[in-house]
């Protein structure tokens, strides 16, 4: 399937097949596809959980107002992301330029995110949302359906897979196998609405 097709039929799925697992190669050919998601400053802030649990799964899907799409679908991926990513051990970002570059990026790093709240959680949703998309398209091209989900309680979900303070839960992510198709697009605005050239 070519990036266009994924790109138009890629629809947010509500009902999976409970029964269907992916293969482990198939796990880590979507980890191995979302981790090449451009970030600023290549600092890789999103973290991927990848929850499996029956039990931890049957939690979320309370906190998520008991949808279904939670336990059905093979997989289950919390978008997470380190908002502090930018000053842990930064100059691994770089680790293969060369060290002019390295040591110049990790000094425009800090200064740009230093003491910058809404900055960091800004970035950290920017960058979970650029990976959720390199994860919803890898999952169409490789045959599989995928829905996008905000409909939970972050607070509930962040205490069930225990998450870091300094971390932030973006968004919820299922893949899997459709059981039924999604419904018909309702209602798609224009280009001519939409796209906007130069100057609103």
């Amino acid at each position: 399937m070519d990036t266009f097709e994924a790109i138009q039929t890629r629809r947010s799925v509500k009902h999976f097949d409970p029964q269907h697992r992916m293969s482990d190669a198939e796990v880590e050919q979507l980890f191995e596809a979302a981790i090449l998601s451009p970030t600023s400053f290549n600092m890789q802030n999103w973290r991927f959980v990848h929850v499996t649990d029956p039990g931890k799964r049957a939690e979320i899907q309370a906190a998520a107002w008991g949808q279904k799409q939670i336990t059905e679908a093979s997989m289950l991926i919390v978008l997470c992301a380190d908002l502090l990513a930018w000053g842990r051990d930064a100059q691994r970002y770089w680790k293969d330029a060369p060290p002019e570059v390295s040591e110049q990026m990790v000094g425009m790093l800090a200064k740009f995110y230093d003491g910058q709240d809404q900055l960091q959680r800004d970035e950290a949703l920017r960058s979970c949302g650029i990976a959720a998309q390199t994860i919803m398209l890898s999952a169409r091209a490789m045959g599989y359906d995928s829905c996008p989900m905000i409909g939970f309680d972050p607070s509930a979900v962040a205490k069930i897979i225990h998450m870091p303070e300094d971390h932030v839960a973006a968004l919820i992510i299922v893949v899997g196998k459709a059981q039924e198709p999604a419904r018909s697009r309702s209602g798609q605005l224009s280009s001519a609405e939409v796209v906007l050239r130069d100057t609103f």
